[in-house]
C-alpha cells in the first residue's frame, strides 16, 4: 500500500494524509506548477503559509488539477508575527481569499514569537498575545471557515499556555525534526496529549544528503537518503512534509513504502547533528 493512500486521525477525528508536500521557499509563480504536479503524482495533502507569500499559487494549483475539493487537505499558518485577535482574524480571511477557499482544513500558529525574537532567550513569550490568536482561531472554527487547528514551533510551555486555557484544544504541532535533531522533549510531550508531530524540513533542508553515513544506509535498502529521512520520521510516528520544485524529486519522495530494521533506526536515532 502506497504511503498516500494512508493517513492519520487527529484528536478532533479528523483525517489527514501521512506525507504531505511542502511549499517553504517555492515562490508564488512556481507554486502552480510545483502543487500540480505534486497533485498529479498522488498527493493530496498541501502546506503553506502566509509567510511563504504562496497562497495566491497554491490555490491556483490546486483549481488546475480538477481534484474535487474534499480530496485534498490544506494547511495553511498565521504569520508569527501576528500576535494579536484582531491581525489573527484578518490573517484568516486574507489566507481563505488567497487561497480562493472558503475553508482551511488545518490552521497553524506559525510561530509562539515572531521570527527575529525566536532564538533571543530573553524575549517576550507573548502567552497572552497567543491566547489572542487562539480565540481568533476558535472562532473561524465556529464559522466553518476552519476545519482543524494547531500550532507550529512551539515548545512545551507554549503548548500548555494554549491548551490550559482553550477551549478548542490543538491537534498538531508542526516542528523542525529530522534524522539527528528529533526534539524529543516535544515530541513526547505532543505524544502524551494526542498533538500529532509534522516534520518539517524532514531532509534537514538539504544538509543531510552528502553524509556518508546516511549515504551508506540508504544504499542497503536501495533508497535515496532522502527517502531513508522521510521514511523515518513516518516510522517514528510524524508527518513528514517534504518539499520540491522537481517533479522527479517530488515523485521519488512518495516512494517510502519500505521498513527500516529496529538496528538501523536505533542508529539513526543515535545520530545528533549540529545547525
Amino acid at each position: 500500500m502506497s504511503v498516500l493512500t494512508e493517513n492519520f486521525t487527529l484528536a478532533n477525528g479528523a483525517v489527514i494524509p501521512k506525507l504531505g508536500f511542502g511549499t517553504w521557499q517555492t515562490p508564488n509563480e512556481v507554486a502552480p506548477q510545483a502543487v500540480r504536479e505534486a497533485v498529479e503524482l498522488g498527493y493530496t495533502h498541501i502546506d503553506t503559509a502566509r509567510a511563504y507569500q504562496n497562497e495566491q499559487g497554491v490555490g491556483e494549483g490546486l483549481r488546475s488539477t480538477g481534484i474535487a475539493r474534499d480530496a485534498v487537505f490544506i494547511t495553511t499558518k498565521i504569520p508569527a508575527e501576528f500576535k494579536s485577535y484582531d491581525q489573527a482574524k484578518k490573517s484568516i480571511e486574507t489566507s481563505l481569499k488567497e487561497l480562493g477557499e472558503s475553508r482551511i482544513d488545518l490552521l497553524l500558529i506559525h510561530a509562539p514569537r515572531p521570527w527575529a525574537q525566536m532564538a533571543d532567550t530573553t524575549a517576550p513569550r507573548y502567552f497572552e498575545e497567543n491566547r489572542a490568536v487562539w480565540q481568533a482561531m476558535e472562532e473561524a472554527v465556529d464559522r466553518g471557515e476552519v476545519a482543524s487547528i494547531g500550532v507550529s514551533n512551539f515548545q512545551i510551555d507554549d503548548l500548555t499556555n494554549i491548551t490550559d486555557h482553550c477551549r478548542i484544544a490543538p491537534v498538531a504541532n508542526q516542528i523542525r525534526f529530522h534524522v539527528g535533531y528529533t526534539q524529543s522533549d516535544v515530541v513526547e510531550y505532543c505524544a502524551a496529549h494526542d498533538i500529532l508531530i509534522e516534520a518539517y524540513s524532514p531532509i534537514g533542508t538539504g544538509r543531510l544528503l552528502k553524509r556518508e553515513d546516511l549515504i551508506a544506509m540508504a544504499a542497503t535498502y536501495e533508497v535515496s537518503v532522502a527517502q531513508l529521512c522521510i521514511r523515518y520520521a513516518l516510522q517514528k510516528g510524524c508527518l513528514p512534509l517534504p518539499k520540491s520544485t522537481h517533479r522527479t524529486y517530488i515523485e521519488q519522495n512518495t516512494h517510502v513504502d519500505f521498513e527500516i530494521n529496529a538496528t538501523d533506526m536505533a542508529t539513526l536515532d543515535a545520530l545528533v547533528i549540529a545547525d
